[in-house]
């Protein structure tokens, strides 16, 4: 079966934010390429862009969650509109407990992570960089 892997753009601090996931999450990056890496004759790299991120990736099982930095020629990303959420299903409260906490400091959360009305151990927040995660964990699955 495919993967399915999230891709989030960020105005200039791809590499802070997916610096502060892989100290929660564990791992490392697998690629980092920066604008200027791609500069040529017929892709001139204003000097301001030069250090951005234009691909950065980070394994997290079998997943992948891979952004870049938008150059400036392409305006900003709005970073308080309603995103989609990245939905993480951990395989215990604990861990559900290690990633809400280690993703959220800094952040808004949205719903505490505790027992949901719905039978999972579940919780939602917006972390220091705009991103949308909600956590869960469910021992029936």
């Amino acid at each position: 079966m495919a993967l399915i892997n999230v891709h989030l753009n960020y105005n200039g601090n791809a590499e802070e934010a997916f610096t502060f996931y892989k100290s929660v999450f564990g791992g490392e990056f697998t690629k980092i390429t920066r604008l200027k890496d791609l500069e040529g004759p017929d892709f001139p790299i204003d000097e301001k862009d030069a250090n951005k991120i234009m691909h950065i990736a980070l394994p997290i099982g079998n997943n992948t969650l891979m952004a870049n930095d938008v150059p400036s020629f392409l305006g900003t990303v709005n970073e308080n509109e309603n995103r989609s959420k990245i939905a993480v299903s951990t395989q215990s409260r604990e861990e559900a407990d290690k990633l809400f906490n280690g993703l959220s400091a800094g952040g808004t959360v949205e719903m505490p992570i505790q027992d949901s009305p719905w039978g999972s151990y579940f919780g939602m927040f917006r972390d220091k960089y705009g991103i949308e995660w909600m956590i869960d964990f469910d021992s029936n699955s």
